[in-house]
């Protein structure tokens, strides 16, 4: 059976995934200054430190502004991203030192002092850009030392930035921004304060070589001990599961000899004894599933997200998704998902014909659903909240119809065609035996062999492979740490992909051999059901190893990770169905069915 269209669709997403090569990489920086040239330097946002969702705009403070606030286009990843740049107040020019040079002096109003004070007992952070280089740093500190009751603790503002700006030549390497601890404003009691506002410049040379510069801020993923530490921890995680998948292995291999010896015999000696096991059910197995349409459409949508996937990586192991290149991934995962939907079409709609269906509008419709149904209605539910908070999360009108277009002139027309395509693929399916008129009645089976405690033993084997890795990477989409080593991640999702192949072959194989033939839907919850884990293992992160908290962020947490956790479940029961079919196939075909 053909997974993927014809050699056109192949071009078509090869055209598109160059262009978003081509798009991400160009948001880096490549400027040239003289001496006293003026440098990009933008405020981008402002939230709590432990809610990475939650962020707003930086003149939701009030900081210092200039005369004249000027939004940077951004493109759409960057829009997704929560980025909203606008010009900051400070003049970094290049190679031109200041020393506690004056931003402005202004009076905070009771109103002003208070939300400041409320911004910094949730810790804010604020972050810039400035020659397209991450700034970060904190607009103020609580003293608590000494203090056991909250109500005495002191609030402070940091007043005086200084900036560190290291170059080569005639360009800027590196920046960073240090906060003055001996010059702070007051915030703790309820009135007006003035405040000045001030800030330093520091230049220094280095001969780090502009191509190196964005290498430090990954270098906290990648220092020697940590990375030892991770590669250890991974390499100990995957043998203990391919031990535990070998030995299985052996056991059904062993296990299938024995039946193919039995059932190999000739017919006398098999007229003798009356068929049990799996080959008492050969005029079943190949019965079509109920609810074939949707099982369809799953299959399709599973195959595309799994082909978006593969993409993703290529474009991380060529170095794609390098450190703080803003809304890169976004654009990618939008792009690529809208230019694979031809997958998902055509995919569904052959492998509905396969199963005898009629309706392939109606499973058209389902399939470009399937996925983007609960995704959008997600979507609706977590930006309404956003726009509540005014945070930067909530996507601008404009970026939504930029979306709803992509959508309806991208994605629908590839759906339509691939569906097309696979309408008039007319594939057959390869049953090597013929299935009966009446379905054979399924022995009772004992609980343990029922679909949920199937599920659980299922999904516990691949997550148990994969459950090191997750750490890393929630702490890079749900905190501030970067994740850079994409070769383990991508050794990590291969053995995830051939865990859960052989597990759900290994318990379609004893389903069958209890002679129950309803193996099409199992295989795939079987398959799938790692990404009811993987949200499991969202509970006890968010509880156990984060400090988020917040309406705003626990939706957005729980949200968008039931969405992910969802496609994981459609991609990985997929990959469960397909090896259990090869399996089911092939031995079945090794025997004599009458």
């Amino acid at each position: 059976m053909k997974i993927f269209g014809h050699r056109p669709s192949f071009l078509i997403i090869g055209v598109l995934i160059l262009y978003c090569f081509s798009h991400v990489r160009s948001d880096a920086s490549d400027h040239r200054y003289k001496d006293g040239d003026s440098v990009p330097l933008y405020a981008n946002k402002v939230g709590p430190f432990h809610n990475p969702s939650e962020t707003y705009r930086y003149f939701d403070l009030p900081f210092c502004s200039p005369d004249r606030v000027k939004e940077k286009k951004e493109a759409l990843g960057e829009v997704l991203n929560g980025d909203r740049l606008v010009s900051a107040p400070y003049k970094l020019n290049f190679k031109e030192e200041k020393d506690s040079s004056v931003v402005c002096k202004k009076k905070l109003s009771k109103d002003e002092v208070v939300i400041l004070r409320k911004a910094v007992h949730k810790d804010y952070y604020f972050q810039m850009y400035y020659d397209d280089l991450p700034i970060w740093g904190f607009i103020g500190k609580v003293d608590k030392e000494g203090k056991t009751d909250p109500s005495e603790y002191k609030y402070f503002l940091y007043k005086h930035i200084q900036f560190d700006v290291l170059y080569n030549k005639d360009r800027v390497i590196e920046v960073s921004a240090r906060m003055d601890p001996h010059s702070l404003l007051d915030l703790t009691e309820d009135k007006e304060v003035e405040a000045e506002f001030m800030y330093t410049v520091k230049w220094k040379e280095t001969d780090t070589p502009f191509e190196k510069r964005m290498d430090k801020y990954s270098m906290s993923s990648s220092l020697p001990h940590h990375l030892e530490i991770h590669w250890f921890s991974i390499i100990n995680s995957c043998v203990t599961v391919l031990l535990l998948t070998g030995f299985l292995a052996t056991i059904l291999m062993r296990v299938l000899k024995n039946d193919f010896i039995k059932y190999g015999q000739d017919e006398e000696a098999a007229d003798d004894q009356e068929e049990t096991g799996w080959k008492y059910i050969h005029g079943d197995v190949f019965r079509f599933p109920k609810y074939n349409s949707l099982f369809a459409a799953a299959i399709g949508s599973g195959t595309q997200l799994f082909t978006l996937t593969v993409f993703i990586f290529m474009l991380a192991l060529v170095g794609v998704f390098y450190p703080y290149n803003r809304g890169a991934l976004f654009t990618a995962l939008v792009v690529i998902y809208a230019l694979t939907s031809g997958i998902a079409g055509y995919v569904a709609t052959s492998f509905y014909f396969q199963l005898e269906g009629k309706n392939w509008v109606r499973n058209l419709l389902l399939t470009g659903c399937l996925f983007c149904g609960p995704l959008f209605l997600t979507f609706c539910f977590l930006n309404t909240v956003a726009i509540a908070y005014s945070a930067t999360a909530a996507l601008p009108f404009g970026t939504i119809v930029v979306i709803v277009l992509i959508w309806t002139l991208v994605t629908s027309p590839l759906l339509v065609l691939g569906g097309i395509a696979g309408k008039n693929s007319k594939a057959e399916f390869q049953a090597p035996c013929r299935t009966t008129k009446y379905p054979r009645e399924i022995p009772p089976l004992p609980w343990y062999r029922s679909a949920i405690p199937q599920m659980a033993m299922a999904g516990f084997l691949p997550f148990s492979a994969i459950y090191i890795e997750l750490y890393y990477i929630f702490a890079s989409v749900w905190g501030h740490r970067i994740y850079t080593i994409y070769s383990i991640l991508f050794i990590v999702f291969i053995i995830l992909l051939i865990v859960t192949a052989f597990i759900t072959v290994a318990l379609t194989y004893f389903q069958l051999a209890a002679e129950d033939h309803e193996w099409w839907w199992r295989s795939f919850l079987c398959g799938g059901s790692t990404g009811l884990f993987i949200y499991a293992y969202c509970l006890y992160y968010y509880y156990a190893r984060s400090d988020m908290s917040g309406f705003m962020q626990t939706s957005f947490f729980f949200g968008y990770m039931a969405c992910i956790c969802y496609g994981f479940f459609l991609m990985l029961g997929t990959v469960g169905f397909r090896a259990s079919l090869f399996f089911v196939r092939h031995i079945y075909k090794s025997i004599k069915c009458e």
